[in-house]
């Protein structure tokens, strides 16, 4: 069991989303992002399965077949795409499970989120190019709506091309545009 540093590891990042929400102007989901990971179904498997380079998460789903604490935390916080995971309706009328358009408000959290939790788990080796090539690696095999997806790629590459201090203020000001 690796409590402590689990714990730590989820005090760092949440505070890592905290500074970028409040940045963006987010504040209330800045404040309250992640507490789930306090849950005892999230605390005590992410601390058993605790390993300090990458979610702990990725461990208890090798070992089981299935992440528990994952299934919990996807399904309580709505920065995370698969919260929006439900049955489309297609123009036929016909039904398929998909992603639906996440607010962006909640696209702006997921951004802050994927910069924190490559920060953690990088380390020294994280740059502002970082977010962006994760997300690249998994994209095509997720179920994400493409509208969602394609703000989110974009905000990244924006990150990776002109840093935080162009990205952030840009991002702001587009959350205020209620268009994307």
């Amino acid at each position: 069991m690796h409590v402590r540093e689990h714990l730590r590891t989820v005090g760092r990042h949440r505070r890592l989303v905290r500074h970028y929400c409040l940045r963006l102007g987010l504040v209330w989901q800045g404040l309250t992002h992640d507490l789930s990971k306090y849950s005892p179904t999230e605390f005590w498997r992410s601390a058993k399965y605790y390993q300090g380079y990458r979610s702990p998460n990725d461990q208890e789903r090798k070992e089981n077949g299935v992440s528990l604490s994952w299934l919990h935390h996807k399904g309580r916080n709505r920065h995370h795409f698969e919260y929006w995971i439900d049955y489309c309706l297609r123009p036929d009328g016909s039904v398929y499970m998909g992603g639906c358009k996440m607010p962006k408000r909640y696209v702006a959290e997921m951004f802050c989120d994927r910069i924190a939790a490559c920060r953690v788990y990088q380390g020294e080796k994280y740059t502002d190019a970082s977010p962006y090539d994760y997300y690249q690696k998994s994209k095509d095999h997720i179920l994400i709506n493409q509208e969602t997806s394609d703000l989110l790629d974009r905000w990244l590459l924006l990150l990776k091309e002109h840093g935080e201090d162009a990205a952030l203020p840009q991002i702001r000001r587009e959350l205020k545009d209620p268009e994307y």
